[in-house]
């Protein structure tokens, strides 16, 4: 490992230890995730740390390899009404830079409960999200080709991304239903009907 990974390695756990500290071990899954949304630190800058689109963390423009650092830090992750996303403990507030969404839908499993539909997702920090009325999923078409992206409510006003190949698991559960006397390609989940977008623009993007 180079010099400079070293240091970005060593800076990101000291920093994971801080956050640790602060916020009452936020990592620990039995303790659940910290009230992030309740703290009003002072905000004490920006660091040098991004979330890049597929998902993957950088301190000091060094990938963070170590899993539990990642999970970590998500725990303590809150978008704010600036648009802008921080790191929050108890004491401080850091500004972090986001390409996309902070977290990135990985898996998927189609399912039912009481006889209707469930779509149950899993993000690459670990979140487990059933889609629905707390956590529903929004659609957008981006860029020159005209590309689907899917995204899901993980928390706050924290996001998921679909990733592309759960994008065309999830584009299999879809179907087409009558939305205002519209034709409408949709996804139900959770007792709740998310429309994609009108079915005929659904088969132009599929030729």
């Amino acid at each position: 490992m180079a010099a400079e990974e070293i240091k970005a390695t060593t800076d990101a756990a000291g920093l994971a230890a801080l956050i640790s500290r602060a916020a009452g071990d936020a990592g620990s899954k039995t303790r659940g995730l910290p009230p992030v949304d309740k703290w009003n630190p002072p905000f004490c800058g920006d660091i040098d740390m991004e979330i890049r689109a597929d998902g993957t963390w950088f301190y000091m423009g060094t990938p963070i390899g170590r899993a539990p650092l990642v999970r970590l830090f998500s725990t303590v992750l809150r978008k704010d009404e600036d648009g802008k996303t921080y790191l929050v403990t108890p004491v401080e507030k850091v500004g972090i830079r986001v390409v996309d969404a902070p977290f990135v839908a990985v898996e998927m499993n189609a399912g039912e409960r009481d006889g209707e539909p469930l779509l149950t997702f899993r993000t690459n920090v670990g979140d487990v999200i059933e889609a629905g009325v707390e956590h529903p999923l929004r659609f957008v078409i981006h860029g020159e080709n005209s590309q689907l992206k899917p995204y899901l409510h993980v928390r706050g006003q924290l996001e998921a991304l679909v990733s592309r190949p759960i994008m065309y698991e999830l584009v299999e559960c879809g179907e087409r239903l009558e939305v205002d006397g519209k034709t409408m390609f949709c996804l139900r989940s959770g007792g709740v009907t998310f429309a994609v977008m009108p079915a005929d623009e659904l088969d132009k993007l599929s030729r």
